[in-house]
């Protein structure tokens, strides 16, 4: 059968843009929540976590009710510079990012509380910046947990749907990721067409899911060999 590739190209340049702003967003999130404490830190990291537990269908419903053509931020960039996110890709990065982020954010701010503080502070005593000690010293040690969130993060917007579909659509060759592409080929009875696309999901996320955990269980020693 003649796959058409792309829904899988499309879902990876999704994926990954959603992917890099959860490398920023996400993890600078996590070190704030990890470090920092402030009036309302539990109630963000809530908020933050929403997307987790939210049915993606609510999610894609707020985020239409933000960037849609009547929405304060779709408004504004219409009304400012001519844009309209509601059915392109890059509304579905944007979907994506969103509901990928808790798994971003949360191993982050986990990977940042783990960091040994008596390390940190040993490097505030030899007169290292706070922004020279994040890169130098908390990023290394913390690094393995964030790396494994981010690839769970890139294996979720690889699978998104629901929001995706409420504020991109499924036009083919544009907004049609590969998850949507196979809710399309189930409908229009095409079982080839769904079987392979869903052999190429499988197999993508499955390999994201055994890189992560592989980096996981080093971050954690590893088996120890029994004498």
């Amino acid at each position: 059968m003649d796959l058409d590739w792309s829904a899988l190209w499309l879902s990876l340049k999704v994926a990954g843009w959603a992917t890099a702003i959860n490398l920023f967003v996400g993890v600078g999130l996590g070190a704030l929540l990890a470090r920092k404490r402030f009036p309302g830190r539990e109630l963000l990291d809530t908020l933050l976590t929403l997307p987790m537990v939210l049915p993606p269908t609510v999610l894609g419903y707020y985020l239409l009710v933000v960037i849609g053509r009547n929405g304060p931020l779709g408004a504004w960039l219409q009304s400012a510079f001519g844009i309209n996110l509601v059915f392109t890709w890059q509304a579905a990065v944007i979907a994506a990012a969103i509901a990928s982020l808790p798994l971003v954010f949360k191993p982050a701010r986990a990977a940042f509380e783990d960091v040994d503080a008596q390390l940190e502070q040993a490097a505030r005593t030899l007169g290292v910046s706070e922004l020279a000690l994040f890169f130098r010293v908390t990023l290394p040690l913390a690094w393995r947990g964030i790396l494994a969130g981010l690839l769970l993060a890139f294996a979720r917007a690889m699978g998104e749907f629901g929001a995706t579909i409420m504020v991109a659509g499924s036009i083919p060759g544009r907004t049609q990721t590969l998850s949507i592409a196979i809710y399309e080929a189930v409908q229009a009875g095409n079982d080839g067409r769904a079987n392979a696309l869903v052999v190429l999901s499988s197999v993508v996320c499955i390999s994201v899911l055994l890189i992560a955990a592989r980096l996981v269980g080093r971050r954690r020693g590893g088996p120890r060999d029994v004498a």
